[in-house]
């Protein structure tokens, strides 16, 4: 190719580029981009692993987690992604969210405070009162979450982890 092709080809290539870009909105992530040069991912995904792991937990409970209201799926999803677990191991993060369900189930006062964050988010997202368990009273009739069903579908979620040999056995 001789050099008066090279130079009408790179010419007739910037002014295309020239066009394309006249278009565009630039952004920070534009800009990040070309100071980083070309292949600075060199593969990777420009998506953080920590938060592919909470995109996974939160499609699993998605469709794992039995929820009328969508309060206990709200919450139980926050606070795993929050947690201490998730950030020393995102790159397993359905083990980390059977290891957290098994950790709230352990301890009667971490079960109750999930339950009470639920129902108050429950009343939230239907802007009513929450109704919230009293110990040694029955549930109230209109309660979303009691103890007992939350801590019924936290060993769901973990047993059916366990079966798909992702959580704990």
């Amino acid at each position: 190719m001789s050099d008066n092709q090279k130079s009408r080809r790179s010419e007739a290539d910037a002014q295309l580029e020239r066009e394309i870009r006249s278009e565009r909105k630039f952004t920070l992530e534009e800009a990040i981009g070309r100071l980083a040069g070309p292949g600075a991912l060199k593969g990777e995904s420009p998506i953080a692993r920590k938060t592919q792991a909470a995109v996974e937990i939160e499609t699993w409970l998605g469709r794992h987690l039995t929820d009328a209201a969508g309060a206990l799926h709200v919450v139980l999803f926050r606070r795993v992604r929050e947690s201490e677990l998730l950030l020393k191991n995102y790159e397993q993060p359905l083990v980390v969210l059977a290891a957290y369900c098994q950790q709230v189930l352990d301890s009667e006062y971490s079960l109750r405070e999930l339950v009470r964050e639920s129902d108050a988010e429950c009343a939230r997202i239907l802007c009513e009162r929450p109704c919230f368990d009293q110990e040694g009273s029955p549930p109230h009739p209109d309660d979303c979450y009691t103890v007992e069903s939350v801590r019924s579908d936290l060993s769901d979620l973990v047993k059916r982890l366990a079966v798909e040999g992702l959580g704990l056995s």
